[in-house]
């Protein structure tokens, strides 16, 4: 019965979209938190034990996952979970953190500089994943694949790479070839309800299924340049964003 079950959790009754409407809510204000509290010196699990207490102050039931806190290199480890460094004024930090409230998940990322202000290297790159961000978001309506959220973010990202001179080349080869994999290495969206990742399929008969009112995904388009990758100016050496925010299709958009 996977099937049946599973198209059912796609689709999200007023109820449940309120559930989750309440999760993004906490989440969103224990980042805030976050951004307040943020200062050079500090340890990641310390900005870690801040949201997580949000979270649970305001009702939640706690992580819906296991919080990312990434300052400077570590923003660039998609998956990090040490959370145990000290961070460095001039470092950006990552933070990947949602609650779970009555056992539905939100899944929200935001990255900010530790000391409150960014290098011009940072706010570059900072501008293109929130541009990215937010065509992606303007092509969540009923009809439009799930796979194009996901191709408006990759040519925003590309563009901008090649407006820096990170890639060179026509943006749509580049974009044909996968060259921004380097720096972009994830999908930009996925369901969420009950599980941060949830179940439903994702094609129907072979082709991306078509979005319809009722429908959750995270939008979360990033940038990664490690230390010492090649060809790359070293002033974007260490940057890592990314910026995701959870998504309801209605009617209207």
């Amino acid at each position: 019965p996977s099937e049946l079950l599973h198209e059912a959790r796609l689709l999200k009754s007023p109820e449940e979209v309120e559930l989750m409407r309440k999760a993004a809510t906490i989440a969103a204000e224990a980042h805030s938190r976050a951004m307040e509290l943020s200062r050079p010196g500090m340890f990641e699990y310390e900005l870690q034990a801040e949201i997580e207490y949000v979270f649970k102050k305001r009702g939640a039931m706690g992580p819906s996952y296991g919080s990312i806190v990434g300052a400077g290199d570590n923003g660039c480890i998609l998956h990090y979970v040490e959370n145990n460094a000290k961070m460095k004024d001039g470092d950006l930090v990552l933070i990947d953190a949602g609650a779970e409230y009555e056992f539905y998940a939100s899944d929200i990322t935001r990255t900010f500089p530790v000391n409150g202000r960014f290098t011009p290297a940072q706010r570059d790159l900072y501008e293109i994943v929130l541009q990215a961000n937010l065509e992606a978001i303007a092509q969540v309506k009923p009809g439009n694949s799930f796979q194009s959220v996901h191709d408006v973010a990759v040519r925003v990202l590309t563009e901008g790479l090649v407006r820096l001179g990170i890639l060179q080349g026509e943006v749509s080869e580049l974009i044909e070839s996968g060259a921004f994999r380097r720096f972009y290495m994830h999908k930009t969206s996925h369901w969420i309800g009950i599980d941060v990742h949830d179940v439903g399929s994702y094609k129907v008969k072979g082709e991306w299924r078509a979005l319809q009112p009722g429908m959750v995904l995270t939008v979360e388009p990033g940038l990664y340049i490690a230390e010492g990758t090649e060809g790359v100016d070293p002033k974007y050496w260490g940057i890592g964003i990314r910026v995701e925010d959870d998504v309801l299709v209605t009617a209207s958009g």
